[in-house]
């Protein structure tokens, strides 16, 4: 992998940036199906709720298949493994692009799934690692500025795509881009590029650690959050709000906006002083979404408060990410699936919980007062970390070109304030 070295300072490693394309490509196929429901209830004879399961489906299989298939590609090279995982992505779209039935379909989502879950593990060590202990935390926010631009520009193209093409259109250009992707992972990750050399007792070893599960208690609460308000941010906004419905699309895209802004921000503050970013923006968030509560009868608050909301809460995301890889140490694979499991398992908790809060007596403030408290509670282990105080090493484990074994780049750890 080119090592930090090679690379000019402030520049990112092009390899960054093809994989953050590459999760690009993997935030699209989670969300795109939000917006073809209805056409694929109707191809496939099922109810709309029930093709539903086709998100969460996906869903499950990143939470509990992010860390199983880390673990199953350990001893594998990297190259090969973000290949195999490309491939993988690929043939399931081609199968649920060609099947009729559901129930394959559903079987295609859960592999797919399991083959997303297996790229963000490895792709995140690789990004952390080809950056160099300086701007590790920046490349992992370009990483995951790549899923969110999904959701600002991936989600609503296939959407639209698929008003004229069908459904399956867009699981077919998928499945082509993804093709392509692995093209452009083979040619920017060298072909000498070998596994580091750790085993899956070392992975388990690495889990001992109670800050690496204080960094994970954040992430699904700062995620449950801010997900918990989103998902139900429409209903606020037409019905509270009064924001007509054809605008509901334009505030959405502001929120992605704001997503985009936080990855920067995190990536940029968070290698510096990742307690500080933390702790800043988490309360932030918690504040925002307080005040979407009261101000949310107003278009034009309303309407801040949601990008504000997407600002702060992304932040945090590569942050904690990158501060859970350099806590593993020198088996960071699991750990990096482990964080997304932690991303997603906060969302599927969070927007469960905040859906019988807006069934209950709170209404349609009920998400944003499950976010609120969500938000502020990770404000505790981040807190915790800041009292636990960093590591004097951090250790990056890099693989160089033309070497088959790890190296470890020991770098003094980031600041604390």
């Amino acid at each position: 992998m080119p090592s930090a070295a090679g690379t000019a300072p402030g520049k990112l490693p092009f390899v960054v940036w093809v994989l953050a394309a590459c999760t690009f490509l993997m935030g699209t196929t989670e969300f795109v199906i939000a917006g073809l429901l209805p056409e694929m209830a109707g191809d496939l004879g099922v109810s709309v709720s029930h093709a539903g399961l086709l998100i969460t489906a996906f869903a499950i299989g990143m939470i509990v298949g992010g860390p199983a298939m880390a673990l199953a590609t350990l001893r594998l090279p990297q190259r090969r493994t973000l290949i195999l995982a490309l491939a993988v992505f690929a043939l399931g779209h081609v199968v649920a692009a060609l099947s009729g039935s559901f129930t394959i379909l559903l079987m295609a989502r859960i592999v797919t799934a399991l083959a997303t879950g297996a790229f963000w593990a490895i792709g995140f060590v690789i990004a952390t690692a080809a950056a160099g202990p300086g701007n590790s935390t920046r490349a992992v926010g370009v990483m995951i500025g790549g899923l969110t631009l999904a959701n600002v520009v991936g989600v609503p193209i296939g959407s639209f795509a698929g008003q004229f093409t069908g459904w399956r259109g867009p699981f077919w250009a998928l499945a082509v881009l993804s093709a392509l992707a692995a093209a452009f992972v083979g040619r920017f990750i060298p072909t000498a590029e070998q596994r580091a050399e750790v085993s899956v007792r070392a992975e388990l070893r690495a889990l001992r650690q109670v800050r690496l599960w204080l960094a994970l208690t954040a992430a699904v609460l700062i995620m449950g959050g801010v997900l918990a308000t989103y998902t139900y941010i429409t209903p606020l906004l037409t019905d509270r709000a009064g924001i007509a419905e054809e605008a509901v699309p334009l505030v959405l895209i502001g929120f992605g906006a704001g997503a985009l802004g936080g990855t920067a921000i995190g990536g940029r503050m968070g290698d510096r002083r990742p307690t500080a970013t933390t702790i800043t923006a988490a309360a932030a968030t918690a504040l925002t979404l307080f005040l979407l509560i009261p101000l949310s009868n107003s278009p034009v608050a309303a309407i801040a408060l949601v990008f504000l909301m997407a600002l702060t809460g992304f932040t945090v995301p590569p942050v904690i990410t990158s501060l859970a890889v350099r806590f593993a140490g020198d088996a960071p694979t699991l750990t990096s699936a482990l964080t997304t499991s932690a991303y997603n398992t906060g969302i599927a908790v969070g927007s469960a919980i905040a859906g019988q809060a807006m069934d209950s007596s709170l209404g349609l403030t009920g998400p944003a007062l499950v976010g609120t408290v969500s938000a502020a509670l990770s404000l505790l282990p981040f807190i915790a970390l800041a009292l636990s105080g960093a590591p004097r090493q951090a250790r990056i484990v890099t693989q160089h070109p033309g070497s088959t074994h790890a190296q470890e780049d020991a770098a003094p750890a980031p600041s604390q304030h």
